[in-house]
């Protein structure tokens, strides 16, 4: 995305306009860049529409005549809200694939916040973080060095509730086939 960057997708789903819509991390790309899918050869897959550097978050639309979203990956059905201090998480990332750690809360009191135990490094940025078949953030940094930590993502539910407060494009936002939790 935006160049060279290399950074995971979050989610995918529909906003409320029935745009086919997809989170990362806000550093991935700024408004306006071309997003390609790794296994796509670079070819285009859609651009980033939204980007927030306050909450680090992008929202990318894509092109549905050349994506095709899939359904439940990983097992993650829903949106909910951030894991609880000691709770165990998961998150899938492209440079160190699945890892699960324990939560430790939102250390900043930011309230848009989770910081975890989690192993990441720098294209992992975007990843998912779940709980159970819940989505309930993305990865945005590591901050001592990669997979020790500890690992600062954004909160799904905040991202969500930004979104929809601005009207801005991804309101409304729908894991392809679930609901929020």
């Amino acid at each position: 995305m935006g160049g060279r960057v290399v950074c995971t997708l979050t989610a995918i789903g529909h906003d409320r306009h029935r745009r086919l819509v997809g989170f990362t991390a806000g550093h991935c790309g700024d408004r306006g860049a071309a997003v390609a899918a790794a296994d796509r050869a670079a070819r285009r897959v859609g651009r980033v529409e939204y980007s927030s550097r306050a909450m680090n978050y992008a929202v990318i639309v894509f092109d549905p005549t050349v994506v095709a979203p899939t359904v439940g990956v990983g097992g993650v059905a829903a949106v909910g809200e951030p894991a609880r201090p000691g709770e165990t998480v998961c998150k899938y990332g492209h440079a160190t694939g699945t890892t699960c750690g324990i939560a430790w809360g939102d250390l900043a009191g930011s309230g848009d916040q989770s910081w975890t135990q989690l192993c990441v490094a720098d294209a992992d940025s975007g990843a998912p973080v779940v709980r159970g078949g819940a989505l309930i953030g993305m990865v945005n940094a590591y901050l001592i060095s990669e997979c020790a930590g500890p690992e600062v993502g954004t909160d799904m539910a905040a991202v969500l509730r930004d979104l929809d407060a601005r009207h801005a494009v991804g309101a409304g936002f729908r894991l392809v086939g679930a609901a929020r939790q």
